[in-house]
């Protein structure tokens, strides 16, 4: 670094000691060390002794010496504003050009430390985090978190009557799934998209379109109601029996199975419009007498 010959501004030197040992005899007469003020104004030591001494070829441009003292004064309980403007800084001739060191910079917190904290403590945790679940990917965790296991859906081992349905309830997210023991049990399966509206014991409980391959299951206590609009894509299997067609592909098709229908083939059930539970075949025979 080029460094100029120039003798100091004697202006500015005057000044300077005159300055320098006001804030000194304040500083004495408030306890103060050194060291004490160059912590609470962020000042190095070097450079508050050569202001008290009134070393001015010690010091970095006089706009900077006009702000050391402005901080030096402020902590010292003076008008640092009024006592820092008290000293020249238009002259502009300098013995010995700063060192980078001794700039206002130089006197700041190196802010980028803080942010290597920061990105040191991150990379800690993410470590930390794999380490206790290797196995889980973070792309996956929130899918994993939200499905249903079979422990959840199934209260105890002796609700559940066999694997099968222990299997259909956990992969049906309905919450009626969650009570394989009530008395009508319809399990839907779908070979392409469909509409399809379910109503449980009177109610709506689902109403939309799902894609080819959903499996869901629906029970009640008194009756279960599925509407399609591809009653063809649709295989429904009442109380555990063999899954039958809904009706045929592209028709729309609405069948309701109730806690007194016996397990029975779709073909044989009526028209595909709503209809009530059937009656005993006693009932419809003509008496023998």
């Amino acid at each position: 670094m080029s460094r100029e010959t120039v003798e100091p501004n004697q202006d500015q030197a005057a000044k300077l000691a005159e300055l320098g040992d006001q804030l000194r005899q304040a500083r004495e007469q408030s306890n103060l060390t050194i060291e004490q003020v160059s912590k609470t104004t962020m000042i190095q030591t070097r450079l508050l002794k050569a202001i008290e001494s009134g070393k001015l070829a010690q010091l970095p441009e006089p706009i900077y010496i006009r702000g050391f003292l402005k901080r030096y004064a402020d902590v010292l309980g003076l008008d640092g504003t009024k006592l820092s403007n008290t000293f020249p800084t238009d002259v502009g001739i300098r013995g010995v050009q700063p060192s980078w060191k001794d700039t206002p910079a130089a006197q700041l917190r190196p802010i980028h430390l803080y942010v290597a904290y920061i990105l040191v403590i991150i990379a800690a945790v993410s470590g930390l985090a794999y380490l206790l679940n290797p196995a889980a990917p973070w792309g996956n965790r929130t899918t994993v978190s939200n499905s249903p296991s079979p422990q959840a859906s199934a209260p105890s081992a002796s609700a559940v009557p066999s694997a099968t349905s222990s299997t259909s309830a956990a992969a049906s997210p309905s919450p009626t799934a969650l009570a394989p023991d009530k008395p009508v049990r319809v399990d839907v399966s779908l070979t392409s998209q469909s509409w399809l509206r379910v109503e449980i014991d009177g109610k709506t409980d689902f109403e939309g379109i799902l894609p080819e391959g959903t499996q869901r299951t629906w029970t009640a206590e008194n009756q279960v109601t599925v509407r399609a609009g591809n009653a063809g894509a649709v295989m429904v299997a009442y109380n555990n029996g063999t899954p039958t067609r809904l009706g045929d592909p592209g028709s729309v098709k609405e069948v309701t199975f109730s806690a007194e229908q016996q397990a029975a083939s779709l073909a044989e059930s009526p028209s595909p419009a709503v209809f009530a539970s059937p009656s005993p075949v006693s009932s419809s025979s003509p008496s023998p007498n």
